[in-house]
């Protein structure tokens, strides 16, 4: 099973990712890049696999890139406490 099936489990994966980056010394403007970056692949590359993921590429696809950049945003902050360290 892919951690794109579930969406707990996705918020958690994300979340452990966070918490790798910004214990490497990452700072939150590349981290708010790379999400933005991991939003762009997934709405062009991966079909989304429940519910959630859906709502967030049909948001995507609408959204202009300031918009993407503020889903983005979100979705770090939405993980930032979900991490399973």
């Amino acid at each position: 099973m892919s951690v794109l099936d579930n969406w707990d489990q996705w918020k958690n994966f994300l979340g452990d990712r966070l918490q790798q980056a910004q214990g490497e010394g990452m700072d939150g403007k590349v981290i708010s890049e790379v999400a933005y970056e991991v939003g762009e692949y997934l709405a062009e590359q991966v079909q989304a696999k429940n519910p959630q993921e859906q709502v967030l590429a049909d948001l995507w696809k609408v959204a202009s890139e300031e918009e993407q950049h503020a889903i983005a945003n979100m979705m770090v902050k939405l993980v930032q406490n979900d991490g399973t360290h």
